[in-house]
């Protein structure tokens, strides 16, 4: 199995973390970390450059924090990505969140840096991983304008299952991870959605449930969706690895 999206930089893994990883190169094929702010690039590529092989990365600004970063700081982190380009296997998370911030100014400028990002990943030849949160639709609409149709578009936790044939018809993924065992709406994307269309994920340290949640919580997504499927969970953790391969050109030793 791979977890194609968690946070292993985060504070919760302070003082576990290289315990966590440890454990999950006994179980899982590997992991691609996000590193969605600026703060947490150094250490996400060293964790990268320690566990190569196994442990990738995506960089990218999340949503939520537009509102504390300074112009000047997101221009020279975008500039960082670009020169560390190939220490990354994609771009993200980016993309809108319209659930934690209500103020029109600030969706406004969600909707601008992630424009910027679509270039950013268009320009470099990167996967595109994308946060859209209560902003599904306007999401998929700056996507489409962008002409991202049939190239490697991620939706991370999507979360809108009127508009998953939009999704497949334009040849992107969506990543499914522990939660769907409490969501009836991410069951029934799971339900509909092409398995070669789904990637697995945790979004530890969150999704935990009372505990730190951590990428090997994958296997609690890949058996909830074999259940719904009606299919092996051998067969989900296959497909589901192909597609994160291919998705991120992952080499995995």
């Amino acid at each position: 199995m791979i977890d194609c999206h968690c946070h292993l930089e985060q504070k919760e893994f302070d003082g576990i973390r290289e315990q966590v990883i440890k454990k999950c190169k006994e179980k899982l094929k590997a992991i691609v970390t996000c590193c969605a702010h600026p703060k947490d690039f150094d250490l996400t590529i060293n964790l990268v450059e320690k566990h190569k092989g196994f442990l990738f990365c995506t960089a990218g600004i999340h949503p939520e924090f537009v509102k504390e970063l300074s112009n000047e700081e997101i221009e020279n982190f975008m500039k960082r990505i670009e020169e560390n380009k190939d220490q990354l296997v994609g771009i993200g998370e980016v993309g809108l969140d319209f659930h934690h911030v209500k103020e029109k100014a600030w969706q406004e400028k969600q909707e601008e840096l992630f424009v910027r990002f679509i270039r950013l990943a268009k320009k470099l030849n990167k996967p595109l991983v994308v946060h859209s949160r209560d902003a599904y639709e306007k999401a998929l609409a700056i996507l489409e304008r962008e002409g991202m149709k049939n190239k490697s578009v991620l939706l991370h936790l999507f979360g809108n299952k009127n508009l998953i044939e939009r999704v497949v018809s334009n040849g992107w993924y969506v990543s499914i991870g522990p939660g769907i065992v409490k969501s009836k709406t991410t069951k029934k994307i799971a339900r509909d959605m092409p398995l070669e269309n789904i990637l697995l994920e945790t979004d530890s340290p969150w999704f935990g449930f009372g505990s730190v949640g951590t990428p090997l919580n994958v296997e609690i997504a890949c058996e909830k969706i074999a259940e719904i499927k009606k299919i092996s969970k051998e067969a989900v953790s296959e497909q589901t690895d192909k597609n994160a391969i291919k998705f991120f050109s992952l080499r995995c030793s």
